[in-house]
């Protein structure tokens, strides 16, 4: 009787291939380079864990679908990313089935790889290796027998180099042959796995005489995460019972055997320098970049240097961006007849693409220089370095990759928290993360700062507006652990907390990965947020443009009437005019219906619009005011220069230092958007903690924007 519906290997139209291995061992790069850009990214079925595939071609007869399953260490999963893996190597995942595993290995740390390969191996599925690194470890003077450890393991060995685009034909040519063969390419035996259990074992392949010895010593450990009938779980347990199978024990037992065989191999095949051999030069660096003071002194500057290099990098793109829409609205309104339809096109589509278009130089900046830290494994060194910050707080070091990940965006930010063990620092890191200046505020802040600090520069390089960008996202992050502090007291879980973190070697970047992951990225901002930019600036053009009843007529008629008697003063009245418009419309009423709640953080009704639109994206900020003003000016001024002159009623500049300053805080402290809240509710699997979370951050905004607006004024 089969536990499992097991396909054979072959029955698929397309190759299946499993992409495994641990973390850090080039497991993306060679994704990425055997598939091009041929990649779909998704989600696993049940569970909110990544799911990325891409196709290939092997050759002539043979197309494959790669399958990029979570990194691990082993075949005993502790994450939710590792038990998908698991599912999907043990056959017990009914929507993705491997005909054939490759499994990625790092040259320069073997031993450890050679752990995940030899249960690979004894799992009984085709298996192919691709030894990565090679460079690194002939830099540590390591030299591999690639033929004796083909040999030895029972399974072909190809070497790689996916940034090169080295041995990729090879290992084509290798997964074709290996996928032709099928069954008769399962590997023989790594150890003798009958001797961990041989009665329970013997018990288990008697319900399936398809499992392999190892798979079924999975099969007792783990059966309740399986899909089999209650009939066959009761037969397992029961089994246990009788046998008295202990699985801890068999547990060590098995890696306890695994290691003196992978000894064995280690010393027939690979020569490895001796431990008082030099050192390399990145252990050097990491002794400099690790320094407890140091360190700290390096990653304030790296910080540092990224924010001014926003400013200072994008500063000519995003002029030349702004000068080109003015000028377009100001060829359309010159040439275009008057009417509702023209009016929609220049202060509603203009305006709104104008909103979208002119961050773009900063965005992409901002994802490159990212890309760059995480290229050269720098980005790894700050978790490492803020580690026992964190736990002071009660999260750990590798709550800083989502929380570092939450600059570029809040919703994978939160999905990336899955890859920590401890449930109650998970649960923290969420909660904290989208407190993290995400870069849809980046054109909030930066038109705010351009409307009331000065461009001065000190010692000639130090630019006044960086500094103040950078004190909003350290604000951001200040505020992340102080909530982090209060909320540990009172999120009541406890479990053991561990970090380990393996460093990656360092690495100068893939600059054409850069380039790539920037235009990627803008491509996204002007596509997915554009669209929702564009969807609420049109809407905001209909709001601002009609209002209910006959109040627009009335207004019109009033202004008619009084051009007629002050024709010299016709330039003044229609500005007068576009204003009481815009206030008698559907937008303005809404605006001073809740322009009582925002007044005490010196905000107008029309900042109170914005505050609302931009719930479903923060850049929406922009594309909001860009539609108002344009709606009630009918100049060609940029945006900054009308947002610069706006005054309240009483004929007070809107945009102040403490207005600005209070709504800059607001933004860098409010709920990032709806789609934050969804994706927590699907991580936390409730309601309770993203309603928690948009509470506390809505009071906070709201409390520390106050405070701001009362000592600055």
């Amino acid at each position: 009787m089969p536990l499992l519906l097991q396909p054979h290997p072959l029955s698929h139209k397309k190759l299946h291939i499993a992409l495994v291995g641990n973390p850090n061992s080039g497991k993306s790069s060679l994704f990425n380079s055997l598939t091009g850009l041929n990649q779909k990214v998704g989600n696993f079925p049940g569970v909110t864990v990544d799911k990325k595939t891409g196709s290939t071609r092997l050759d002539d007869r043979t197309e494959a679908e790669l399958i990029d399953l979570p990194g691990t260490y082993s075949l005993y999963p502790r994450r939710a990313d590792e038990w998908v893996a698991y599912k999907v190597l043990m056959g017990a995942d009914t929507d993705l089935k491997a005909d054939v595993v490759l499994l990625v290995a790092d040259a320069s740390n073997l031993k450890r790889n050679l752990l995940f390969c030899s249960q690979m191996i004894d799992l009984k599925i085709p298996v192919v290796m691709a030894l990565t690194m090679n460079d690194i470890a002939s830099k540590k003077g390591i030299k591999i027998d690639i033929s004796g450890l083909e040999a030895d393991l029972g399974i072909p060995v190809v070497a790689v180099n996916p940034r090169k685009n080295k041995g990729l034909n090879e290992l084509k040519k290798v997964l074709a042959q290996v996928s032709r063969l099928g069954n008769s390419a399962v590997p023989r035996d790594f150890i003798d796995n009958k001797k961990l259990a041989a009665p329970s074992i013997d018990a288990i392949q008697q319900l399936d005489g398809s499992l392999s010895d190892y798979a079924a010593v999975h099969y007792l450990i783990n059966h309740e995460s399986f899909p089999l009938s209650e009939t066959v779980q009761q037969k397992i347990e029961q089994i246990e019972i009788d046998h008295k199978f202990n699985p801890t024990k068999t547990q060590a037992e098995e890696i306890m055997h695994r290691y003196t065989r992978i000894r064995q191999i280690m010393q027939q095949n690979v020569l490895e320098p001796g431990p008082l051999e030099k050192k390399l030069f990145t252990d050097k660096l990491d002794n400099l970049l690790l320094h407890h003071t140091w360190g700290y002194v390096i990653l304030l500057s790296v910080l540092f240097l990224l924010f001014q290099s926003i400013f200072w990098l994008a500063a000519f793109p995003m002029d030349g961006i702004e000068w080109g829409f003015a000028e377009i609205s100001g060829w359309l309104g010159t040439h275009l007849p008057s009417g509702w339809w023209s009016d929609l096109i220049i202060n509603g589509l203009v305006a709104g693409l104008s909103g979208i278009l002119v961050f773009v130089p900063q965005i992409m900046i901002l994802f490159g220089l990212i890309t760059i830290l995480e290229d050269t494994g720098y980005m790894a060194r700050i978790s490492f370095l803020s580690d026992r910050l964190m736990r002071k707080v009660g999260l750990n070091g590798k709550s800083v990759m989502p929380m570092v990940s939450g600059f570029a965006c809040a919703v994978p930010a939160i999905m990336s928290a899955r890859n920590i063990e401890n449930r109650k620092e998970r649960l923290l890191t969420i909660m904290v993360t989208p407190l993290m200046s995400c870069s849809a505020r980046l054109p909030v802040y930066t038109i705010l700062i351009s409307l009331v600090i000065d461009d001065t520069y000190y010692l000639g390089f130090l630019s006044l507006q960086g500094l103040v960008m950078m004190a909003l996202y350290l604000l951001g992050t200040v505020m992340a652990l102080i909530v982090s502090y209060v909320m540990k007291w009172f999120i009541k879980i406890s479990e053991k907390s561990f970090f380990i973190l393996e460093l990656p070697i360092y690495r100068a970047p893939r600059w054409k990965n850069v380039v790539i992951t920037m235009v990627e990225k803008a491509r996204i901002f002007v596509t997915d947020a554009g669209k929702v930019i564009m969807v609420i600036s049109l809407l905001l053009w209909f709001l601002s443009s009609y209002g209910p009843g006959d109040r627009m007529e009335k207004t019109e008629t009033k202004y008619v009437a009084l051009i007629q008697q002050m024709p010299d003063q016709i330039d003044s009245l229609q500005r007068q005019l576009s204003t009481e418009k815009l206030q008698n419309s559907y937008a303005g009423i809404l605006g001073q219906f809740i322009e009582p709640a925002i007044q005490p953080l010196g905000y107008d009704w029309k900042i109170g619009i914005s505050l609302i639109t931009s719930f479903a994206a923060r850049e929406v900020f922009v594309g909001t005011m860009a539609t108002l003003y344009s709606v009630e000016e009918s100049d060609d001024s940029s945006l900054r220069a009308k947002l610069q002159s706006a005054k309240h009623a009483d004929g007070s500049k809107v945009y102040t230092l403490a207005a600005a300053l209070s709504l800059m805080v607001f933004y860098v402290l409010a709920m990032q958007c709806m789609s934050t809240l969804a994706v927590v509710k699907r991580e936390t699997k409730s309601w309770k903690w993203p309603t928690i979370q948009l509470i506390y951050m809505t009071v906070l905004a709201y409390g520390m924007s106050w405070i701001t607006y009362i000592l600055f004024s």
